[in-house]
């Protein structure tokens, strides 16, 4: 072999050793890279905290009792059957505006109310409206809370079936249409009826939908209220005729949302005073019919297991065994809660799924007789202005669902009832009653939930006390 043969060897294996090393030491830090910790530089991005400026509070009443089909020639008619006797206020400063929308086809429709910020603070602004029927096709008293108008409310009640008159109140009370979307959930799940798809509610007016043109033989339809453009307030009048006979008128509030725990505040269970029943008996003495009380429940997008404790005001144990409901998803269901005496009642409802409900109850079947339903009782953990409406003396029902005692203010702002301050015990509540036509002032020093009830001969009414919508969050900007 020549030396220049040698040398060529020589170099070529050089190269090869070193290129074999180089791949080993090139894995070897691929490896060691990808298992050992990189160093990080964390920044944390500029962030500006700000308070936007406070809106005008606004909220709007339910309105006049309409009824529907009096005119022989045109059967889905709606006109006044009785005007609302409205209550209301703010807590302090100047007095709200009022201004009354217009009702599609209709006349003159409900009163809406608005309280410009004072001092960059927006005011707590408080009505309820009332108003007793007594003709042939329409008996009965209804009280409502105004609220403020909002892009999602859900409608817990009412029926579409042979004997219910009822309709679904929309009102914007903006400057701008509202476009709305009504889903209607029943034995077949969520469906948007023809009616009720892309309806546009102008600015400053109420349109009246009758629930059977949206959900023609529903028994337990509860009803979803989408909008778009503008918030509106939705509500729905509940009536029903028996045979000939009415047998009571409702206002039913929205309930905001769907919650995994609703407690249903102040549902009152009167007497049973039916002509046959003989003399009315002593509070706690009496039952009701078997099907006067009834809760209504909707899981609206899955599956729940769903338990139900009813407790008496002022006592810490159920007053009948809890149970658990199975709810399929986008079915309502109505569970009937029997065997209740004369008296007020908590009911509480614990899912493993958000669900909407409200609780059905009645004074009787007969002439004369009345029903109410009781929809869920918000959180209220901050001073919240409400108002007690003209009619039967009104009583409020507060719950408290802490572990330890709350002391509550109920403070009267225009000095036509007393100031209270009561102590509702840990996971206890409470029930006093109030001056009707007043508003008070609902003081918490931990979060509770309460809500109001009327009850008087052939009169039955109730709704949850919202908490004070006053308080405008901090949002933080990024630029």
């Amino acid at each position: 072999m020549s030396d220049r043969r040698v040398f060529r060897w020589a170099t070529s294996s050089a190269r090869l050793l070193i290129g074999t090393a180089v791949s080993i030491c090139a894995a070897v830090a691929v490896v060691t890279a990808i298992w050992l910790p990189w160093p990080t530089i964390a920044r944390a991005p500029l962030a500006v905290t700000a308070t936007p400026a406070p809106a005008a509070s606004t909220i709007v009443c339910d309105g006049a009792l309409l009824a529907i089909g009096r005119d022989p020639t045109d059967a889905d008619a709606v006109q006044v059957a009785v005007p609302q006797t409205v209550v209301g206020g703010v807590a302090e400063g100047e007095p709200a505006e009022e201004e009354q929308l217009e009702t599609v086809d209709v006349g003159p429709g409900p009163a809406a109310f608005s309280a410009q910020p004072v001092d960059d603070t927006a005011v707590d602004i408080a009505a309820t409206g009332s108003a007793t029927a007594a003709e042939a096709d329409l008996a009965g008293f209804a009280a409502s809370a105004c609220r403020p108008p909002l892009l999602d409310s859900w409608l817990v009640g009412g029926s579409a079936t042979t004997g219910a008159a009822d309709l679904v109140l929309l009102s914007n009370p903006g400057e701008v249409a509202a476009t709305v979307q009504i889903t209607v959930y029943g034995v077949d799940g969520p469906q948007v009826p023809p009616g009720g798809a892309d309806l546009v509610i102008a600015a400053g007016t109420q349109r009246v939908i009758p629930l059977a043109g949206l959900a023609l033989g529903e028994q337990t339809p509860v009803v979803r209220v989408s909008a778009v453009g503008a918030p509106i307030h939705a509500s729905l009048q509940a009536s029903i005729i028996r045979t000939l006979t009415p047998g009571g008128v409702d206002q039913v509030g929205p309930v905001a949302q769907a919650e995994t725990r609703a407690v249903i505040a102040g549902v009152t269970v009167p007497p049973d005073t039916d002509d046959d029943a003989g003399p009315a008996p002593d509070e706690g003495e009496a039952e009701t019919p078997a099907e006067a009380t009834v809760l209504r429940m909707l899981s609206p997008s899955a599956p729940a297991t769903a338990r139900v404790t009813v407790y008496g005001v002022d006592r810490e144990q159920p007053v009948r065994e809890p149970e658990d409901v199975a709810l399929e998803a986008g079915r309502p269901l109505e569970f009937a809660l029997g065997g209740l005496r004369t008296g007020t009642y908590i009911v509480t409802i614990d899912a493993d799924a958000p669900v909407v409900s409200a609780v059905w109850q009645s004074t009787g079947v007969q002439a004369g007789d009345d029903f109410a339903w009781f929809t869920p009782a918000p959180e209220v953990s901050v001073p919240s202005l409400f108002a007690t409406p003209a009619g039967p003396t009104p009583s409020i029902s507060i719950v408290n669902p802490a572990a330890e005692p709350v002391t509550v203010g109920v403070v009267a702002v225009d000095g036509r009832g007393s100031t209270m301050d009561l102590t509702v015990p840990a996971s206890g509540s409470v029930s006093v009653r109030l001056a009707p036509r007043t508003l008070y002032v609902l003081e918490p020093d931990a979060p509770v939930r309460a809500g109001l009830a009327l009850a008087g001969d052939g009169a039955l009414a109730g709704f949850p006390i919202w908490p004070a919508d006053v308080v405008t969050p901090e949002v933080v900007v990024y630029p």
